[in-house]
């Protein structure tokens, strides 16, 4: 029902927006802000986004919980949908979205409704038990083919040739 109610919502407001703001400064002004507010937002995810990433990675190198960079990359990449897509109010949340603060503030009242019940493990968490292959066994998989000799009476299909049949080196 929410998600319903954004889809009529942000449209709505997005239209009131651009009539209100297009009136007081003018089509191309509005136009000029929408395209300027696209490219500067790209600017902004991109570096925001490598940011992330190297939280990320460095989470992941000290064994530590990724999910709170992996929520902000998860934001940062949200806030360059709404930058790219045509609006003020769009814009808005997104540069909202960009900002460290606000993303942080969002992670911990997601947390607070969200209970994760598996933990984070990485690599191997207990002794090896299973058993070692012996290395002179070589697995694989057989099928048992029927090879029945080809009837003589066949004619060959121009692509293969008899053994024995003289017929590619006659000369013209």
């Amino acid at each position: 029902m929410w998600l319903f109610a954004a889809f009529i919502a942000v449209p709505l407001i997005e239209i009131a927006l651009f009539i209100q703001i297009g009136g007081l400064i003018g089509l191309w002004p509005t136009l000029l802000i929408v395209v300027v507010t696209a490219i500067l937002g790209t600017s902004l995810v991109r570096s925001q986004g490598a940011l992330a990433m190297g939280q990320i990675r460095g989470a992941l190198n000290d064994l530590s919980d990724p999910s709170e960079p992996m929520a902000h990359g998860a934001m940062i990449l949200f806030a360059g949908a709404l930058l790219l897509t045509p609006g003020f109010f769009t814009d808005a949340c997104g540069f909202a979205l960009l900002i460290p603060g606000v993303r942080s503030a969002l992670f911990r009242k997601v947390r607070e409704r969200v209970t994760v019940s598996a933990g984070f493990t990485y690599g191997r968490t207990g002794p090896d038990t299973r058993p070692r292959p012996d290395p002179t066994i070589i697995e694989g998989e057989y099928k048992d083919v029927d090879i029945t000799p080809p009837d003589p009476n066949r004619q060959p299909s121009g692509w293969t040739r008899r053994t024995g049949d003289d017929s590619s080196n006659a000369s013209d």
